[in-house]
C-alpha cells in the first residue's frame, strides 16, 4: 500500500467546489462570472480547506493488494478471522453472506479498501465471489473459503488498485487546554462566538444559545461541530445536561461565558481521560474534469 501525495484529492475537491459556486453564482445556467467575485469565493473555499487539512490531514492510499495479501499469510490472520466470525453471526446467514460482512470488518490499514463503498463492492469484492458454489455455515468452512476469497480480492487490488483518501484525528482536549490557558485568546474568542447571538432588553441570553456558541468556537479548540463524530456528541451532550443547558432561563453575558468555558473544561478533563479517535476512509474513482474554463 502506497502512500501518496494529496495532490489529486485537492485538484478533485477543488473542481468539485469550483463547479458548486458557479452554479450557485449563475443560478445553474449558463452566465459569466466576473473575476472579483470567483476570487473571493475560491480563497473563502482554499482557507476553509486549509483549516480542515491542518485540523484533519488527508493520507492518499494505493492499495494494490499486497499488504492485503500479506495480512492473509500472516500469523494473526486466522486468529482475527476467528473472531470476526464470532461478531458476525452466521446462524441465519449464508456463507456467501458471512464473507462478505467478514470483509466489510476489515480495515484499511490490512490492506482492505471500504467494502461498503459501491464501486469496491461492484469491482473488487463481488468479482471474487463468482463462480463460487455456497456451502453449509460453519467456522472451519468459513476460515477456509474467506481465505479463498480475500485471495482473489487481493488478485483483482493487484489488477485494479483503487485509491483511498484516508484520514485520522484524536480528539484529546489539548486545543481547549491551550486556549484556557490564554485569557486573551480566549476572550476573544468568546467575543466572536458571542456576535450573532440575540438577546433580550436587559442584554441576557438564554443558556440555549450555549450548545450554538459551543459550535462556533468548535474548530478552534480542536473539536468537531456538533453532529459529526457520533462519541463526541455523546461527551458535549453529557456536559451540557449537568447544567441543564436547554432549560431556556435567561442569564447575564458574563455569567454566559462563565459557563461556556466550564463546560469547555469539562470536555476537555473527558478527553483527557478517554480520548477519542477517529478515522474516515473515501473511495476517489471520480475521473478529473479533462477541462475547466470558468469564464
Amino acid at each position: 500500500m502506497d502512500h501518496q501525495s494529496g495532490d489529486g484529492i485537492w485538484k478533485l475537491t477543488l473542481f468539485r467546489n469550483v463547479f458548486q459556486v458557479l452554479k450557485e453564482f449563475t443560478h445553474g445556467k449558463q452566465q459569466k462570472v466576473s473575476k472579483t467575485r470567483l476570487k473571493v469565493a475560491l480563497s473563502d473555499i482554499l482557507l476553509g480547506m486549509a483549516a480542515g487539512l491542518k485540523r484533519d490531514p488527508i493520507v492518499i492510499l494505493r492499495m494494490d493488494g499486497e499488504d492485503l495479501l500479506e495480512i492473509i499469510n500472516g500469523p494473526s490472520y486466522e486468529a482475527e478471522m476467528v473472531s470476526i466470525f464470532s461478531q458476525i453471526g452466521c446462524e441465519d446467514a449464508s456463507l456467501r453472506d458471512c464473507i462478505t460482512k467478514a470483509l466489510e470488518k476489515l480495515t484499511v490499514d490490512q490492506g482492505m479498501p471500504p467494502s461498503s463503498d459501491s464501486w469496491v463492492m461492484r469491482n473488487i469484492v463481488e468479482p471474487a465471489l463468482e463462480s463460487w458454489d455456497d456451502k453449509p455455515v460453519s467456522q472451519e468452512t468459513f476460515l477456509e473459503e474467506s481465505k479463498k476469497v480475500a485471495k482473489r480480492v487481493a488478485q483483482n487490488l493487484k489488477e485494479e488498485p483503487v485509491i483511498v483518501a484516508h484520514s485520522e484525528n484524536t480528539f484529546d482536549g489539548s486545543g481547549i487546554k491551550r486556549l484556557l490557558s490564554n485569557k486573551f485568546e480566549l476572550d476573544k474568542l468568546l467575543n466572536v462566538g458571542l456576535e450573532n447571538v440575540p438577546k433580550d432588553r436587559n442584554g441576557k441570553i438564554s443558556k440555549e444559545y450555549l450548545r450554538v456558541v459551543l459550535d462556533v468556537v468548535a474548530p478552534s479548540v480542536g473539536l468537531p461541530q456538533i453532529g459529526a463524530v457520533e462519541q463526541m456528541d455523546k461527551v458535549v451532550a453529557d456536559v451540557l445536561n449537568r447544567i441543564d443547558a436547554d432549560d431556556g432561563k435567561m442569564i447575564k453575558e458574563d455569567e454566559f461565558t462563565k459557563l461556556l468555558t466550564e463546560i469547555m473544561g469539562s470536555i476537555m478533563l473527558q478527553l483527557e481521560g478517554n480520548p477519542i479517535s477517529v478515522s474516515s476512509n473515501s473511495v476517489v474513482h471520480e475521473p478529473l474534469p479533462s477541462s475547466l474554463s470558468l469564464l
